[in-house]
């Protein structure tokens, strides 16, 4: 791991550990990620009231636009700060974000 920023030194050690023909030379590549480790089962998306975090929704990757604009709107504490008040717009940004502007 050292190798591509102190080479000199990573050399020496190798040899020093018994691995001959030098770590640069000898083939050793770097490791792989797997993207499937880095894959989220659940996504807490934060829904706003006129740009003011007021609650968060624990959905699923797949979820689509219709479903988080639905889910925001359904929530509890959003029904709180939206009941008798005119919904103006809800800007979803997809498994970002759900801000309801409100008058």
């Amino acid at each position: 791991m050292r190798a591509p920023s102190c080479p000199n030194v990573s050399e020496e050690m190798g040899e020093a550990l018994g691995h001959g023909g030098g770590l640069l030379k000898s083939g050793a590549k770097w490791p792989q990620a797997d993207p499937g480790l880095a894959r989220r089962e659940e996504l807490e998306i934060p829904v706003q009231v006129n740009g003011k975090l007021r609650s968060r929704i624990i959905t699923s990757p797949e979820v689509t636009e219709e479903e988080l604009r639905m889910a925001a709107l359904a929530d509890e504490k959003i029904r709180g700060f939206i009941d008798g008040r005119k919904v103006v717009k809800v800007i979803v940004v997809p498994q970002q974000l759900v801000n309801v502007v409100v008058r």
